[in-house]
């Protein structure tokens, strides 16, 4: 186990000559463990979470028969994993891996070949869990012959609403998805990030508590992808519950506080992707002008001469090096689980 000495604001004064130079403003220094480094920048975000439960999968797997019942093709193996109330939580995976079929079943579209998904303590099948649940399907299917401020409308009429709340929240909404200076246009006229943006708007109208997004970024340019991105981190801040399917790397890296990882149909990695991301087993030193010898020496000399902002981590490999390791080991071990059901989540 290693650990990495961040120090932000370099101590004042001179140091011994010869012995190493500071980048500017931040100087790294990895060094092996010592028997009382145990600080970590990310313990109070792995620490034991007392928040709610809201979803929940218990051996949950979904077979597709044919007409005679025999296997046709196995979409999701056993299933288990929870989902705690304000988090941002992605399902990870190539095309295929079972990303689609999660959501479904948690959504209750479809029926499980065995076990149980749970939204809010209820089955998944239960249709009162609807009003407080919102979906973004992967391919947004909206009546094209209407405009933004009809289309959430009619949507808000699904839920039953008043009429005066229905124009307050689509207002807002479409606000907030940056399409007021367009919601008189018809749908028809929307690019794909538009009509993206106003299906995160119609997810959103019945203001649900747990928001589930089918590859939102799909087909999106780097712009679109951004502020899609912004917009499920404002989601987050605002209270809501974030489960978002993606095959894109930097999607689930850059929003995401824990990943399942899916390949085959079958989970191979569930944690924080900041442990998950963490390489335990490198020894790192990045400074100008520093020899291996002075390694102690260096320490003594942060230390001595207080410097302030000291983290200690580790250093991290990349979600795209991590995804990759998965599906080449599965492809060579095909048998192989998750190696633990959930690190330190």
């Amino acid at each position: 186990m290693h650990f990495s000495w961040v120090v932000n604001d370099p101590p004042s004064g001179p140091f011994p000559a010869g012995h190493f130079s500071i980048q500017p403003e931040v100087f790294r220094f990895v060094v092996h463990e010592g028997p009382n480094l145990t600080m970590d920048a990310s313990a109070a975000g792995r620490a034991a979470d007392d928040r709610e439960v809201i979803v929940a999968a218990r051996n949950l797997s979904k077979t597709y028969r044919d007409f005679w019942g025999r296997s046709k093709k196995v979409a999701l193996k056993p299933l288990d994993l929870e989902i705690r109330r304000g988090e941002i939580f992605g399902l990870l995976g190539p095309n295929g891996s079972g990303k689609t079929t999660t959501m479904k079943l948690l959504l209750g579209l479809i029926f499980p070949s065995s076990g149980e998904a749970l939204l809010f303590g209820r089955d998944a099948t239960d249709v009162t869990k609807n009003e407080r649940v919102g979906y973004l399907p992967e391919e947004t299917y909206l009546y094209k012959f209407l405009d933004a401020e009809e289309t959430l409308d009619f949507y808000g009429r699904l839920f039953d609403m008043p009429p005066e709340e229905r124009k307050r929240r689509a207002d807002a909404l479409i606000a907030m998805v940056g399409l007021s200076r367009d919601k008189k246009r018809q749908l028809r006229e929307y690019s794909k990030g538009m009509t993206r943006r106003i299906g995160i708007a119609q997810a959103l109208i019945n203001d649900p508590e747990l928001v589930l997004l089918d590859e939102p970024t799909s087909g999106l340019d780097p712009i679109g992808t951004r502020e899609m991105k912004d917009l499920i981190i404002d989601l987050k801040k605002r209270g809501k519950t974030v489960i978002m399917s993606s095959h894109l790397l930097a999607d689930v890296e850059d929003v995401c506080d824990r990943i399942a990882v899916l390949h085959q149909g079958e989970l191979k990695e569930l944690g924080r992707v900041e442990d998950l991301l963490r390489v335990t087993d490198v020894t790192q030193i990045r400074a100008r002008g520093l020899p291996s010898a002075a390694v102690e020496e260096v320490r003594a000399v942060l230390q001595r001469h207080g410097g302030a902002d000291i983290e200690v981590g580790n250093p991290t490999t990349t979600l795209e090096e991590l995804f990759l390791e998965v599906v080449r080991d599965t492809e060579a071990r095909p048998g192989r689980r998750a190696r633990q059901a959930d690190r330190n989540a």
